[in-house]
């Protein structure tokens, strides 16, 4: 990589990092509350604060808690060690203290920033221009509170800025390519593992990986650094997911209750006809609406008679056989998708002096547009897609192949995650759909950075041709000696 490429991607970086601290602390800190299940990654370290109301405030400090247990994956264990050890370090008392968690992200998010904006074939002014739009989707309001909390969404949007910046920058020639060959590695660590809905990135960064190819680059010149990337990622998360439980199996049926009593059962509709198709008996009508936390079905006998009919495989018949309610589902999702913002979650700390549950809308430029939009729900997300994925085949037609390859990773994914989370969760919808909206925003950001001009590759200098010798006509030309005398 070039020095003055070198200097552009360090300016590049430590401008966002000024710009994100400052979003991060200026003029109070912010983070998104628990919304309960934060417990399973505080487990690991030790910390717990169990009586106080976890979704009114952010509790930025968290002390020594009681001892407790969980099986649950998720990369964002990695950067909450990492910010405990670098506290304490610090000098600070708490076991987990969000504030240098939040500072830890903020110079990862940067780093992503940086990486892609240097993996882009762009004019110096437009590379600019598509670190601001990088930043606006980083630091928008509906996802940055998640960079200091103790939820693993946060872990997903930095793994896959990282890894979209990797693949780019494996794209270009040069140093670059190993550059971005390590980015990838760490990118794809941390967004594959930071929840078991992120594992559906697996295949398609298989296949990202195999359409990476540099310019002029062909035979093991093109595959060997892809294979490497890929070996040293497939390990990686085989090894993370062994030590667990895999795809977090123990909410499997937790989240197909509330698929039944919260989405296809909801009170709403025709209540006795959609029980009779899912094969379950009008005692069932009690447990509408119920969480399954609060309302411990295990312990009722009623629900133990039926729980077999609590599977993947009886929901997937009913939606097969219902395709009018399965679309109705689906544009409940799209409207989680597109609001955006969990109402229940604060995002300030209590000292601060604000409400409980209070938000803060410091950058609501892309969120603010879906929120408006979000009541149309499908009527907006599929054209949205569509315009989307328009983009990234134009692009691979006009062979900016690696603008291609990113949009269709995240926008794959985003509507992967789309149908995994309405159909497949049944509550939380508009948290649960994060994972949709985020990968949708950045996607947007690369089809529009591929309808920017290319700069002109440099044309090599032309060889001046020698003066042409005088041509001698034969009237003026000496005549030769004869061989005879």
């Amino acid at each position: 990589m070039r020095s003055r490429e070198l200097r552009f991607g360090l300016g590049v970086f430590f401008l966002s990092l000024g710009v994100l601290l400052v979003r991060f602390l200026v003029p109070r800190p912010v983070g998104m509350a628990d919304n309960g299940d934060g417990w399973r990654l505080l487990c690991d370290l030790g910390g717990r604060h169990p009586e106080l109301k976890s979704e009114f405030y952010v509790h930025f400090s968290y002390g020594p808690g009681s001892a407790c247990k969980s099986d649950y994956i998720s990369s964002q264990a990695w950067l909450d060690w990492f910010a405990s050890k670098l506290g304490k370090a610090l000098g600070s008392s708490a076991e987990l203290n969000l504030l240098v968690l939040g500072a830890i992200t903020c110079v990862l998010v940067a780093g992503g920033v940086a990486a892609t904006v240097l993996g882009l074939e762009l004019s110096r002014r437009n590379r600019v221009i598509a670190a601001v739009l990088l930043l606006l989707v980083m630091a928008d309001s509906a996802f940055f509170g998640y960079f200091a909390s103790v939820l693993s969404e946060g872990a997903g949007f930095v793994g896959m800025l990282l890894m979209t910046g990797g693949l780019l920058l494996m794209s270009r020639t040069g140093a670059g390519r190993y550059w971005g060959a390590a980015v990838t590695v760490v990118g794809a660590l941390i967004g594959l593992n930071a929840k078991s809905q992120t594992l559906l990135l697996i295949p398609l960064f298989v296949l990202a990986l195999a359409l990476v190819r540099p310019l002029g680059r062909r035979g093991w010149g093109r595959w060997l650094l892809p294979l490497g990337v890929l070996v040293v990622v497939g390990a990686g998360t085989a090894a993370v997911q062994a030590h667990g439980d895999p795809a977090n199996a123990e909410y499997r049926e937790a989240n197909m209750y509330h698929v039944v009593f919260d989405s296809i059962v909801d009170g709403q509709h025709d209540t006795d006809a959609d029980l009779a198709a899912l094969g379950l008996p009008p005692s069932a009508k009690k447990f509408i609406g119920t969480g399954w936390w609060a309302a411990h079905p295990w312990t009722d006998a009623d629900y133990n008679g039926f729980r077999d009919k609590i599977s993947r495989r009886n929901v997937a018949q009913y939606y097969a056989a219902h395709p009018t309610r399965t679309l109705q589902i689906l544009q409940q999702g799209a409207v989680d998708t597109l609001t955006a913002r969990p109402s229940r979650l604060g995002s300030f700390a209590e000292s601060s002096g604000l409400p409980p549950m209070a938000q803060e809308y410091r950058v609501p430029v892309f969120s603010g547009l879906s929120a408006l939009a979000a009541p149309l729900g499908l009527f907006v997300l599929v054209p949205l897609w569509l315009l989307i994925g328009w983009a990234g085949i134009r692009a691979f037609r006009r062979r900016a192949r690696e603008y291609g390859i990113v949009v269709f990773f995240l926008l794959l994914f985003a509507v992967g995650q789309f149908g995994l989370s309405a159909l497949g969760e049944g509550v939380e919808g508009v948290k649960h759909q994060l994972l949709t909206l985020f990968p949708t925003f950045l996607a947007v950001v690369f089809a529009v950075l591929s309808l920017f001009p290319r700069p002109a590759r440099p044309v090599p200098e032309e060889v001046q041709e020698e003066e042409p010798v005088t041509e001698v006509f034969d009237a003026f030309r000496e005549p030769e000696e004869s061989a005879f005398r």
